[in-house]
């Protein structure tokens, strides 16, 4: 029967029938969609950043056509993956991939206005009978992480200014005390005595640029106006020294100021090239550590998963007999490291290696200094590697074998092979054809496994002459010690690894794959 077009013009649109929870869906998605929009776009409108609100809008606009036409049913389905696979996926590959050719990293990390901004800033010595202000020191947000605004008052001409990196502007709607201290300041968190205190170094370093130099702050409750003893000439694109009346030259291919083989701490990002590449196996300094840690990040990945395979095939081959009695149980036993939380447990098996007062020691009396020496270091990430991993290649194993018909097993043995020529020649090939893309994606799990190496050793034991690349370190525990947690953050050098790092379980993957395409010509 023929559906009336009303009636179908109803149900399409959702007004209708049981098409009521969907409109409401829709009407919540489209609403929520509408707010994150307008929380975006503020501060994007606030920043200029014309570029990325553009992107906002036309990505609202497409998602509203999307979802108010009552056809094109699949793109419906597509939108929201295709949007989460970009933000999460294609942005952060693009983002690493581009800072991977650049010197981007601590001393590196603005444009290079912002370094003659802070060289100038952080010289400001005050000039006699300078202007003095009464500061009260607030954030945009949170007290302990906020930006830092200083809110000033000029006892001599009785106004209140607010103080920012951009600049003064008029301080409006403010309430101030006789003093000139602020009470309350619309859209400002005022610090306390202990929290401005907390944050003592910013508010030294912190600066707000006049016309003739810049307001620092003398305490935490004064301010002054001084002068930059070093400033920038355009003319000469060069820092000049009032003091010594020293000239750093701007040199950008390295992104410094320079002079001589000096150059100030503060930088600007530029594009290197293929430099950072280039460091990771010509750098005296890297590439011994760099070429050390791959050796041994390739032998934890094959050894993880060569242990992990071999010991679960058995398991699932002992555990797969119908005769063996309590079967459940032993393999409720079996999996019971799998079904842990390995943050946990990780941190569990870290305690047990202690030598002094760990479990293993205590038990065995041998005595050893597990995390002393790289050798019993690595033997103990790889013990724990195998008990958290054995559980999920039993698992797989045991559901291929039980899928692989017994008539096979049966019939050679008709043939008069016997159970472990049976089991080479027949159900190991077809177990293999199942199981051979997991390997693969477990080599590549365990090539990047930063939880294992992180929360036991911690990349420990380390050189004395190299602290940042310990003997049980794999490339990704190396980039990340290099990138967040060195005294110099190299964020340029450390996507450059992660792209090698990527190139090198992509090879080995493909290469898997094609193998694996094999077994199944083989097995046709």
């Amino acid at each position: 029967m023929k559906q009336p077009e009303a009636s179908r013009a109803k149900g399409s649109w959702g007004f209708g029938g049981g098409s009521t929870r969907a409109l409401i869906g829709k009407i919540l998605l489209l609403s929520g969609v509408a707010a994150i929009a307008v929380f975006m776009a503020i501060p994007l409108v606030q920043a200029e950043d014309w570029m990325l609100l553009a992107i906002v809008v036309a990505t609202t606009v497409a998602i509203f056509l999307v979802y108010l036409q009552p056809w094109h049913i699949p793109i419906k389905y597509l939108v929201p993956g295709t949007i989460f696979l970009i933000a999460f996926q294609v942005i952060p590959v693009i983002g690493t991939s581009l800072t991977a050719f650049t010197n981007y990293g601590d001393g590196h990390l603005g444009t290079k206005a912002d370094a003659i901004a802070s060289i100038e800033s952080s010289t400001v010595e005050r000039v006699p009978d300078s202007a003095t202000y009464v500061l009260t020191i607030t954030t945009e947000g949170d007290p302990a992480t906020g930006l830092l605004v200083f809110l000033l008052y000029d006892r001599a001409t009785e106004t209140a200014q607010r103080g920012d990196p951009t600049g003064l502007s008029p301080l409006t709607d403010a309430i101030l005390t006789p003093a000139g201290k602020v009470k309350e300041a619309p859209g400002l968190t005022i610090l306390t005595a202990g929290q401005a205190a907390s944050r003592s170094a910013e508010v030294q370093e912190f600066a707000v640029p006049t016309e003739g130099g810049a307001i620092k702050a003398q305490g935490l409750s004064q301010a002054f106006e001084g002068r930059a003893v070093m400033t920038y000439d355009e003319a000469c694109d060069c820092i000049t020294d009032a003091r010594d009346g020293a000239v750093w030259t701007a040199d950008d291919d390295v992104g410094f100021f320079v002079k001589g083989e000096e150059n100030l701490p503060q930088g600007w990002q530029v594009s290197v090239g293929l430099a950072n590449f280039v460091r990771a196996f010509t750098d005296p300094a890297v590439q011994g550590p760099f070429l050390g840690i791959m050796g041994w990040n390739f032998a934890f990945a094959i050894l993880s998963v060569l242990f992990t395979f071999g010991i679960g095939l058995m398991v699932a081959v002992a555990l797969n007999s119908p005769r063996l009695r309590a079967l459940r149980f032993y393999r409720i036993i079996i999996v019971l490291p799998y079904a842990m939380p390995s943050f946990a447990m990780l941190l569990v098996w870290r305690d047990m290696f202690n030598a002094d007062f760990g479990l293993i020691n205590s038990l065995t009396g041998v005595g050893i200094n597990w995390f002393g020496d790289v050798w019993t270091a690595r033997a103990a990430v790889l013990l724990v590697q195998f008990w958290l991993g054995y559980p999920y290649m039993f698992l797989v194993c045991l559901g291929a074998l039980q899928s692989i018909p017994k008539d096979l097993s049966e019939a050679a043995a008709v043939d008069g092979a016997r159970p472990f020529q049976a089991f080479r020649a027949v159900v190991f090939p077809l177990l293999l054809v199942a199981v051979a893309p997991l390997l693969i994606s477990s080599f590549a799990y365990n090539f990047n496994n930063f939880n294992v190496i992180e929360l036991t050793t911690g990349g420990a034991p380390f050189p004395p002459d190299n602290p940042q690349a310990g003997g049980t370190d794999i490339l990704v525990s190396y980039v990340y010690r290099l990138a967040f947690t060195a005294g110099s953050a190299q964020y340029g050098f450390a996507a450059a690894v992660s792209i090698i790092i990527f190139l090198i379980v992509a090879t080995v993957s493909l290469i898997g794959f094609r193998r694996t395409a094999a077994l199944e010509e083989i097995n046709r």
